[in-house]
């Protein structure tokens, strides 16, 4: 302000004085001009240069609005020095202003943090099926500061970005195979020889199973009320629900067929006569 009221001093003294100032002026706006115009051509870079390496395009443009206004500023503070204008109680204001506005903003600001994470690691993309901060649902947008996520019975879930990062991220879709465990009972007086045949027969006939990798089929316990078979298949990522509901009913139905049980808990009690004499 000072330097604007001794211009405008020297004006009134000396009228003469304003064309240096003039010519000052010509020089500032064509600085600013070309400014521009440079900083147009490397924003235009930096975007051209995070599409090459395949950044998300929601990235590419917050980057570079990013990169442009802080270009700006640094063309203005310039062009105001060179007509003479003191800068650095505006630099000062600035950076006051702006250490006010992050303190204000810790926790935007953390989200802002964690959604560059995500666009540039990509732990899951638009469309993936993901268990995130206790949610499970499809990724349907990643931003800077939120994810928005659509659950089984259609309900949109927006979670901030912050919360994501900070704990663990399941994906279910991200690997193009997966394997379904099934555990199937049957009776303790069944033929467990027979019994894994017509298991291992009915995974091997479903046309969703994949040969490779094998399917497997392992005893894993003598429970309480029934033997306990694991029954693990591979298949397709997006086979998953139909090859788990197809074989639950499947093997059930053809077990069943072949003389086995599919046992429930049961309790036996046995009663004691008593002597009362």
């Amino acid at each position: 302000m000072e330097s604007i009221k001794q211009h405008i001093n020297e004006f009134l003294q000396d009228p003469s004085a304003i064309y240096p100032f003039l010519i000052r002026l010509g020089s500032a706006l064509l600085v600013f001009w070309i400014g521009r115009r440079l900083i147009k051509v490397l924003t235009g870079l930096v975007a051209k240069g995070l599409r090459k390496v395949d950044a998300d395009e929601t990235l590419v443009r917050f980057v570079s609005k990013l990169v442009y206004y802080l270009l700006l500023v640094v063309l203005i503070v310039s062009v105001l020095g060179m007509l003479g204008i003191e800068t650095t109680s505006f630099l000062a204001i600035l950076g006051a202003a702006g250490l006010a506005v992050g303190l204000a903003l810790k926790d935007s600001l953390s989200n802002f943090a964690s959604g560059v994470m995500i666009i540039l690691f990509r732990p899951f993309r638009v469309g993936d099926l993901v268990e995130i901060a206790g949610k499970t649902g499809v990724a349907e947008e990643i931003g800077v500061f939120s994810t928005t996520m659509k659950t089984a019975d259609n309900r949109q879930i927006v979670i901030p970005n912050g919360q994501i990062m900070g704990e663990s991220i399941i994906n279910y879709t991200a690997k193009p195979i997966r394997r379904v465990d099934l555990s199937i009972g049957v009776g303790y007086d069944d033929d467990l020889k027979k019994a894994r045949q017509v298991m291992l027969e009915t995974v091997a006939a479903h046309p969703k199973v994949l040969d490779d990798p094998a399917p497997s089929l392992l005893l894993t316990e003598l429970g309480d009320s029934s033997v306990n078979f694991s029954v693990r298949p591979w298949c397709k990522t997006p086979d998953y629900w139909t090859v788990y509901g197809d074989l639950l009913e499947q093997l059930k139905v053809n077990l069943e067929a072949a003389g086995c049980s599919i046992p429930y808990p049961q309790r036996d009690v046995h009663l004691y006569p008593q002597n009362n004499n």
